[in-house]
């Protein structure tokens, strides 16, 4: 449109692909007895009367009633699910699993699938398997009958027909800069940590026959217990004394692994070398691909940021 500024294109693109309901659905009511009805709102159980009215506070004859159990069951549920969904689309990206455009289709109609998926960049593969870069965007819609809604860093509107779509790892996106101004101009939320998320690329000066990074070596935690603990809490298996992230990448399972300790669980620890293996081998670095390096590296930095208040991680 003549005149148009780049980030109005952009907004008017994303305006077209929104299907978001202008107002929210009716709540579905349960008949609770004595004239009352329960309902789910926004996760907490309410109560209307026998006029129709919704009362402020839930009468205390009802809260412990089978209708509200079985209401707080499901808004527990809900919370699990919507969880689940999030890191579900975080292991595609991570492990840079292909994903089919069906499910996408499937998925969408589900709120807490949508928003885990949307605003997510994606892109179709080739038939060669590889990321299309001159389609990839912002997830904006997916229908069986129209394809993958997205929105690309050029503002263009489009609906991919691919057979499978790729949620990439933020390493891999190479208008990673445009995408980021872009979602921070347009105050864009992801529910998956993409577009922001940490990452580190192999040095090109790095050492050809180099197999491990030293740069998180020496941080001292009090107990190993609190070492692993901290990485349980992110996320990360602790295996053989290390802490561990995995990838799928170019067809093969890679294991980050980053020392942090096996001596009794309140005993001091320190942490070591990140090394990375695949079928039972040590890799040189030159062999580790973009994402495992970044993933492994992104490891290493959470877990070593926790150690000893004052330690800098000198031997």
């Amino acid at each position: 449109m003549h005149g148009e500024s780049h980030s109005e294109t952009i907004v008017r693109s994303i305006d077209v692909l929104d299907k978001t309901p202008a107002t929210p659905p009716d709540l579905h009511w349960l008949d609770a007895g004595g004239g009352y009805a329960l309902a789910l709102d926004g996760g907490r159980v309410v109560a209307r009367g026998a006029r129709g009215t919704v009362l402020r506070s839930l009468p205390a004859a009802l809260r412990r009633s089978p209708v509200a159990l079985r209401l707080r069951e499901l808004s527990e549920w809900l919370v699990r699910h919507e969880r689940e969904c999030a890191e579900r689309v975080e292991t595609w990206m991570v492990r840079s699993l292909p994903v089919p455009a069906g499910v996408l289709a499937e998925c969408w109609p589900d709120p807490a699938w949508r928003r885990a998926l949307e605003n997510a960049v994606v892109g179709p593969l080739t038939p060669a398997g590889q990321l299309d870069p001159d389609l990839t965007g912002f997830l904006r819609g997916a229908d069986r009958g129209r394809g993958v809604g997205i929105v690309t860093a050029d503002g263009e509107t489009a609906w991919p027909a691919a057979p499978a779509f790729l949620v990439p790892h933020p390493v891999l996106i190479a208008e990673l800069d445009d995408f980021r101004d872009f979602a921070t101009e347009l105050q864009v939320a992801q529910a998956i940590p993409q577009l922001y998320r940490e990452t580190w690329v192999r040095p090109p000066g790095a050492a050809p026959d180099g197999d491990r990074v030293d740069e998180f070596a020496g941080g001292r935690f009090p107990e190993l217990a609190q070492a692993a603990g901290r990485c349980r809490s992110l996320g990360y298996a602790v295996a053989g004394g290390s802490a561990v992230a995995r990838v799928w990448e170019s067809a093969r399972l890679v294991e980050a692994r980053f020392w942090i300790g096996s001596d009794a669980a309140d005993e001091p620890s320190t942490t070591g070398d990140l090394v990375w293996v695949a079928a039972g081998r040590q890799l040189p670095l030159a062999e580790v691909g973009p994402v495992a390096y970044s993933e492994g590296m992104r490891m290493a930095a959470l877990v070593h940021a926790g150690r000893a208040a004052g330690d800098e991680g000198e031997e």
